[in-house]
């Protein structure tokens, strides 16, 4: 009978453990330590991807045809208003107006008559003045020695409060921003002729109503005087 063979003596080495004995599967499939990458262990944990619900887990497969979430292309955004067609633009908007005319720029005589008479009458309505002779006319300039021409445009008012008063306001060139002069008297024929508003480089009506009330206030024949 033959004699069992040892295996210490034929130089043969026992497995010691069973993982020795076993295949080293884990060394093949482990991943590096110094880089990570992707292993091809199938996982217990991860739910299988065509039962998963899709709304709760991202790694379900999506249906042929839909649109991925993680693609932002995909998703349907909220697009711009159309923009309006050229006849729906909002009309330019209209022009200013034409700045009126001034007063001032009227035609001479209209301007007198229209606008610094009736201005004259209430200024001096304002001071008390009601009987107010106020006339527009074109006659000789009543100063002897007035060497222009023998008529001009003149601005005449007479009223009387305890005396007859004058004044003449003259328009030599039929343009309030031309020459003017100014007059006075009180009964009798003015001996004297005076600038009116030489000073001003553009004549108002404001400015002709001012001027005449404060030479007429300084000659004391206003009511307040």
């Amino acid at each position: 009978m033959a004699e069992p063979t040892n295996h210490n003596d034929a130089a043969e080495v026992a497995p010691g453990t069973i993982n020795e004995q076993a295949p080293s599967v884990s060394e093949e499939h482990a991943p590096s330590t110094e880089e990570p990458v992707a292993t091809d262990i199938p996982s217990a944990n991860a739910p299988d991807p065509t039962s998963a619900n899709p709304e709760v887990n991202p790694n379900a497969a999506a249906e042929k045809g839909a649109a991925s979430v993680s693609n932002p292309e995909a998703t349907p955004k909220k697009g711009k208003p159309a923009a309006k067609a050229e006849g729906d633009k909002p009309a330019a908007k209209a022009a200013k107006k034409e700045k009126a005319p001034a007063v001032e720029d009227k035609p001479f005589a209209e301007f007198i008559q229209q606008d610094y008479l009736p201005t004259l009458k209430t200024a001096f309505a304002n001071q008390g003045i009601q009987n107010l002779d106020l006339t527009f006319e074109k006659q000789k300039v009543p100063i002897a020695g007035y060497k222009q021409q023998d008529e001009c445009w003149q601005v005449i008012g007479r009223w009387e409060n305890g005396a007859w008063h004058q004044f003449n306001i003259y328009f030599p060139e039929e343009d309030i921003q031309g020459q003017r002069a100014f007059s006075c008297n009180e009964g009798s024929k003015p001996s004297t002729l005076e600038p009116f508003l030489i000073d001003e480089r553009k004549v108002t009506l404001d400015l002709m109503v001012f001027g005449l009330m404060q030479r007429l206030n300084g000659q004391k024949w206003l009511a307040r005087n």
